[in-house]
């Protein structure tokens, strides 16, 4: 009998059902209740009949809600192909397990619950290019381990998993990260295997629809949870929203945090899409953070990797040649990169429909089940079949993106969608203008002028002009430009100023309080120009700990926590610059993201001005190693004061010739 017809006969024991358990048209009534005798006295079938239902479908075992396949429904429509790829949970005792192996023979489901052993009654049935199968009297308050077993020779995890069982590495995941974490079954497999569960484990959210800030209005914090905290989890981080939220920024970009290979890594080298890798925290602990961020008006972004993936990868596993390659009858990957410059991994094939139809599946997952608020998609530049580094306009890279982008939106339509693109700048202006966001890397530019190296090439061009991060600079209509001067991957501002600062007489960019200055008056530039920004994770403290451009330097090291540094009053002060201008910036958005404003951002003395109905705001930075004078472009005459000193101007005329110290910088504001 099946659950529904179970729970009719539980509710009205005295009704025998006939002939088909779940067809509710079909009953005998002995000692009925007498409530359903006074509706069949009157013969109200149909209002009987509903009361019924009623019953029925108030039921716990019942299918959890299908996560979307990449095609906005469930992988079937039908009773046997209702269920999605991956694994869902039916009841409190049965499981639902569907493949999409094209070419292959056989798949086994082998595991925990069968001892390991390959059997007809695990054999998943095999439906065109799917294979499915059903088993039940699981126990819901346990864990179980088990694979795919393909053609009697190759073992995987489900690619759509949700927690996966890692021989090499689950044993190295601090309990207090991961308590009462299910061990490997050595000696019984080999290989990445998947734990599942009938448990319902729904997560009761207390933000059900968060709404990230406008575009322009946004300040992202980059994160990567290893180096954040000494707890180095997910946990850990969230113990410090308060701090974040006191900066004032309205976005956090987690590092990626779906299963990657290893424990101890940036993220970079994903093999499950569907999974939070353990060694940062448990499904819940994720769950809670990002709910603990939109209680504080914080978005959540996540960086994801669909460029490539590596060697662990199911999706690669299944159809590998000897030296590790996708075959030509793999359905997602190329068998090598057609980018032979910029190449990680194992190339995605963007152009193919199952790849396009996944990457919709994982992007709708992460939305749906951990409600993230968007992603920064890594290295856009390779989502595409056309040979060469990238670098030129490539239509059908446009296409490939604004496909993705829309089928994002038609399930979240305020979803962040950021790109690490760095190419033609009429492609980005392309993105831009559809929607998308794009990263612009100001580092090197913004470095040298911090560390006083401003002076102008034999071309003609400036060798400190940040003007590229300026969206009117490149021409775009939309400041769909997320600026930064630090990321993940580019070396610290301080760490250079300390190394290679400028030095002229008693003045020394390498001196702390001097690099901490300069800094402090680039964050004022960086953060005045409209449109969303990016703050690598202690830039507002001036980390000044080396990167490394290579893995031989400790590029990918674990790198030293300095929480400490909030006690130092030159890095505090640092850190309320920063603060300042976030505050500035939320707090009067038509004057800091008016399209309205002139710059010059070439020399060593630098402004930006802004222009809104109601108020104008000029910031300006010395990064010479001299005092410098300039006629500043005001835009008004009247009243100013600098909002950092209280210093006060009149000017009476627009223009007017303003002289900074070396790395002073002001900010001032219409009165």
């Amino acid at each position: 009998m099946s659950t529904i017809g179970q729970k009719i006969k539980q509710a009205f024991p005295d009704i025998a059902i006939l002939k088909d358990p779940d067809n509710y048209s079909v009953f005998s009534g002995r000692n009925l209740p007498s409530f359903v005798k006074d509706f069949l006295l009157r013969k109200n079938y149909l209002i009987c009949l509903l009361c019924l239902l009623f019953v029925a479908c108030d039921c716990d075992d019942k299918p959890d809600d299908p996560i979307d396949d990449g095609n906005g429904n469930g992988s079937g429509t039908t009773t046997e192909t209702l269920y999605r790829e991956g694994i869902t949970r039916i009841s409190d005792d049965s499981l639902a397990f569907v493949l999409f192996a094209p070419g292959k023979t056989t798949v086994h489901l082998i595991g925990d619950f069968n001892d390991w052993t390959v059997s007809d009654d695990y054999r998943m049935a095999k439906d065109g290019d799917f294979f499915r199968l059903k088993t039940g009297r699981l126990d819901k308050n346990k864990e179980y381990v088990c694979q795919y077993l393909i053609d009697n020779r190759i073992r995987i995890a489900d690619p759509y998993a949700n927690k996966v069982s890692d021989p090499n590495h689950d044993a190295d995941i601090p309990p207090e990260i991961y308590p009462n974490l299910i061990a490997y079954p050595k000696g019984k497999t080999t290989e990445i295997a998947m734990t599942v569960s009938t448990a319902d484990e729904r997560y009761n959210w207390q933000v059900e629809n968060f709404k990230p800030a406008d575009l322009p209005n946004l300040v992202i914090y980059e994160i990567l949870i290893r180096d954040f905290t000494e707890k180095r989890s997910v946990k850990g981080v969230q113990e410090k929203l308060p701090y974040l939220q006191s900066l004032g920024v309205n976005a956090i970009e987690l590092m990626p945090f779906n299963e990657f290979e290893g424990n101890d890594s940036w993220g970079y080298n994903p093999s499950f899409y569907f999974a939070t890798d353990k060694i940062y925290g448990t499904s819940r602990d994720y769950k809670e953070f990002i709910d603990a961020c939109h209680r504080n008006g914080i978005a959540v972004i996540m960086d994801m990797v669909l460029n490539h993936s590596y060697g662990q990868s199911p999706l690669v596993r299944m159809y590998q040649n000897a030296n590790g390659t996708p075959t030509a009858a793999n359905p997602w990957y190329n068998t090598s990169s057609p980018n032979q410059t910029y190449s990680w991994g194992y190339d995605f094939n963007h152009e193919s429909r199952y790849t396009q139809q996944f990457v919709d599946s994982v992007c709708a997952f992460w939305m749906q089940e951990y409600k993230v608020d968007g992603f920064r998609f890594d290295f856009t530049k390779g989502f595409t079949n056309t040979p060469g580094d990238g670098w030129n306009y490539d239509q059908a890279r446009i296409n490939i993106l604004q496909r993705m982008a829309e089928q994002i939106w038609k399930r979240k339509k305020d979803a962040l969608v950021i790109l690490e693109h760095l190419t033609d700048n009429r492609e980005e202006k392309a993105l831009a203008e559809f929607g998308m966001l794009l990263w612009g890397n100001l580092n090197y530019r913004m470095n040298e002028a911090t560390m006083g190296w401003t002076q102008q090439n034999a071309d003609g061009s400036w060798n400190a002009d940040v003007s590229w991060g300026a969206y009117k600079e490149r021409g775009w209509e939309t400041p769909n430009l997320v600026a930064y001067m630090e990321s993940h991957d580019e070396e610290r501002l301080m760490y250079k100023n300390s190394q290679y600062g400028k030095e002229y007489g008693d003045y020394s960019v390498k001196k702390l309080s001097t690099g901490l200055q300069r800094t402090a008056g680039a964050a004022v530039l960086f953060l005045a120009l409209p449109g969303p920004k990016m703050i690598w994770q202690f830039g507002e403290l001036g980390y000044d700990y080396f990167l490394g451009a290579s893995a031989e330097e400790g590029r990918l090291e674990k790198k030293p926590i300095r929480w400490d540094y909030c006690d130092d009053p030159e890095r505090k002060a640092l850190h309320d610059v920063f603060a300042t201008m976030i505050s500035l910036k939320k707090e009067n958005a038509a004057l800091f993201n008016t399209p309205n404003f002139t710059y010059e951002l070439q020399e060593a003395f630098k402004y930006v001005a802004l222009a809104s109905a109601n108020k104008n705001a000029v910031a300006m930075t010395n990064f010479d190693v001299v005092d410098a004078e300039k006629s500043v472009n005001f835009g008004r005459a009247g009243k100013w004061k600098d909002h950092f000193t209280g210093h006060e101007i009149i000017l009476a005329s627009p223009i007017e010739k303003i002289t900074l110290a070396p790395g002073e910088f002001r900010l001032y504001l219409s009165e």
